[in-house]
């Protein structure tokens, strides 16, 4: 087995999107733009409704998937397709975007912690314009092991024969929530062509001799196994995988496409109310 060392170091970000709220960004930015098929990481966390309780009002997107992952608070989601979800603490949202969607996401409280992550995927070219879906699940749906001190949280992908909800067939995303008790090791098999990062919320790590704090994500090199240990304080982290698209992406804000026409195109049946044609197909639990 070859050993995944440390490729990139990547700090993140603190940018403030919707009417205001705060978030840690570390996939879509100056730093790291793309990270195939990843597109964007947003981390937000705050006890304070100043940062995040304008929320995120109607916006629109088309070419991608989101998923949101709530760690902590209480969410409230509407969209175009007439989809209303509450997403609170432990659950995930799975927004597969696709010809175009629009959407809130809107807090539901006044004050207490809100804190979690959304995560975008890109979609193959053959999909971007397929019909939109939506799936939501509560913290009850996503299987947890423990052992030992230690606590994975399975969103998505296999771990221990035990399947998280999400599934995406085209780029196989592997998503687990790691908690690791003080100097404990975490060693884990992966797909030598898969892309693969983590990014510690709690604590920090310890990788090939490298301490790694929050609010930094680290992109793995090549190879299938990986190990991190956790700091004096334990770590908690996120840990994605998934397989590259490796074909042209064109951004332009909520837009993902492959081509600048495709973005012309997008911006113009936005303006147009044309984004919108098909009802999405919901899936909850």
């Amino acid at each position: 087995m070859t050993q995944r060392s440390i490729q990139q170091l990547v700090p993140a970000l603190t940018i403030t999107e919707g009417a205001g709220v705060t978030v840690h960004r570390t996939i879509g930015t100056p730093r790291l733009r793309h990270l195939d098929p990843f597109l964007l990481l947003d981390h937000f966390a705050s006890n304070d409704p100043d940062d995040y309780i304008a929320g995120f009002p109607d916006h629109p997107h088309r070419g991608f998937i989101t998923l949101t992952y709530m760690l902590d608070g209480h969410m409230e989601h509407r969209d175009s397709m007439g989809n209303r979800g509450d997403l609170r603490a432990g659950g995930i949202q799975w927004m597969k975007a696709a010809s175009g969607v629009i959407h809130s996401e809107m807090p539901q409280q006044t004050d207490g912690l809100m804190r979690g992550f959304q995560l975008w995927i890109n979609l193959p070219a053959g999909e971007k314009m397929s019909d939109p879906q939506y799936q939501e699940f509560s913290a009850a749906h996503l299987p947890t092991i423990e052992h030992d001190g230690v606590r994975i949280k399975i969103i998505s992908g296999e771990y221990a024969g035990r399947r998280g909800p999400i599934d995406d067939p085209h780029t196989q995303v592997q998503y687990l929530d790691v908690s690791l008790p003080p100097e404990t090791p975490f060693t884990r098999r992966v797909d030598d062509n898969a892309t693969v990062f983590l990014y510690p919320f709690e604590g920090n790590l310890l990788i090939g001799g490298t301490t790694v704090e929050t609010h930094a994500l680290v992109v793995l090199g090549p190879g299938d196994e990986f190990a991190v240990t956790a700091g004096p304080r334990g770590a908690r982290f996120i840990l994605l995988g998934g397989r590259p698209l490796r074909e042209p992406i064109v951004q332009y804000g909520p837009f993902v496409m492959n081509t600048e026409q495709e973005i012309r195109q997008a911006f113009e049946d936005y303006r147009n109310n044309r984004l919108v044609k098909k009802r999405a197909q919901t899936v909850s639990g």
